[in-house]
């Protein structure tokens, strides 16, 4: 958790969740230049380690196989919780930052829970399972199999874990950042929601950085995902133009 100095506790500040990706990611106490970034701009920033993380034994790095999205969302949710109780924030100003498993939770936390976002960004998240196993490359294929069992035996499941069952349910202006050569995370999942939501006539914009993988390399990519995320994130949470 990242806090502004001086922050008064008077409950008017915004927060941002930030979920780490993976899913068997973890959050380490340790410099984290994103969530610095935030803070410096008056956000309160939590990142949690949810189910499905390293660094606390196998069973809670198990804990969330074929439940992607439920119990650790849960914990997401969790997160916002241990914030209000802080009493720095303001419940109705919380948005939540994250990729690329992060991305992915971004969606399913604006889906599942709605009301509790104000705003979001998804940085190259998966929409749908399915179509991830059609266009991403063979060893991720299996590695999403482990996660989520067999695609035909098991395809409710791959359902039921996506976020494209719970897109439309969503209110927060949602950013989507996208490479468009990623072979992890395909630039397929990010149009699938943008067409989505731009067709249901919500707030939703989109950039997809030419000549980028997954996560961004070049220098002046990096920069201008840094100032819109946070521009997004001011406008919506804090007000600013």
């Amino acid at each position: 958790m990242w806090v502004p100095f001086n922050l008064h506790r008077d409950g008017k500040a915004a927060a941002v969740v930030m979920p780490h990706g993976g899913p068997t990611g973890q959050t380490l106490d340790s410099f984290n230049g994103n969530a610095e970034l935030l803070a410096s701009r008056g956000f309160v920033v939590i990142a949690p380690n949810v189910r499905g993380s390293t660094g606390y034994g196998m069973e809670f790095q198990n804990a969330n196989i074929r439940d992607l999205g439920g119990g650790d969302l849960k914990d997401e949710i969790a997160g916002v919780d241990v914030l209000k109780a802080t009493g720095f924030i303001d419940p109705k100003h919380v948005g939540i930052w994250g990729g690329p498993y992060g991305g992915y939770m971004a969606l399913m936390a604006i889906g599942k829970a709605p009301s509790m976002w104000s705003a979001a960004a998804d940085e190259y998240g998966i929409l749908n399972w399915l179509t991830m196993l059609q266009h991403e490359d063979p060893g991720l294929q299996e590695y999403e199999k482990t996660l989520l069992g067999d695609p035909v035996k098991d395809r409710a499941i791959y359902e039921a874990r996506s976020p494209l069952q719970y897109i439309r349910n969503e209110t927060a202006p949602l950013l989507v950042l996208q490479g468009e050569n990623d072979i992890r995370v395909p630039h397929e999942e990010a149009e699938q929601v943008v067409g989505i939501l731009r067709a249901e006539g919500r707030t939703v914009d989109a950039v997809y950085y030419p000549d980028e993988g997954h996560g961004f390399v070049k220098r002046e990519h990096q920069r201008d995902e840094l100032a819109r995320a946070v521009t997004w994130l001011q406008k919506y949470l804090q007000g600013a133009q």
